[in-house]
């Protein structure tokens, strides 16, 4: 092999790790999560399963919302910036009752609730049923549309 081929190779094997990092982004992102909720204490469990059902729980709590849409973000975020216009949408669209809701990462009091979920990354959106159970989790931008559909699905 020739020295002249030498950053060729390595070139083509970062342009290959970097695409598979991105195709494995969400694979990575709940291994995170997962390790990151095998890690909580049985308080914070606890305390984010009151915190859920009490807020959440709308079979219990009898509030009118078919679903919730948790949007875990950061202030200096630019792409949670650009799901400020999404989130609207979701608001006002007419035919699914979601309680749209923001929680900001770098709050001290989010803390135990992004341990209890596993939040590794901003944005983060999770989508729960009526009784507060999760049904999708996405990081990064999504878009109204596919949101939607996440909701008309179940």
């Amino acid at each position: 092999m020739k020295k002249q081929n030498l950053p060729i190779i390595l070139l083509s094997l970062l342009l290959g790790l970097l695409l598979l990092g991105y195709f494995m982004k969400n694979n990575l992102n709940n291994f995170i999560a997962e390790k990151l909720r095998a890690s909580a204490g049985t308080e914070v469990i606890l305390s984010g399963e009151q915190w859920v059902d009490s807020l959440f729980n709308y079979t219990k709590n009898g509030e009118n919302f078919e679903f919730t849409l948790l949007q875990f973000k950061s202030t200096g975020c630019t792409i949670c910036k650009q799901m400020e216009p999404v989130l609207a949408e979701i608001k006002s669209a007419p035919k699914i009752k979601v309680n749209v809701v923001e929680l900001n990462v770098m709050n001290p009091n989010s803390q135990n609730v992004m341990q209890y979920f596993g939040i590794s990354a901003v944005p983060t959106q999770l989508v729960l049923n009526n009784e507060g159970v999760e049904l999708f989790r996405n990081y990064g931008f999504i878009a109204a549309s596919e949101l939607k559909l996440k909701f008309h699905q179940q």
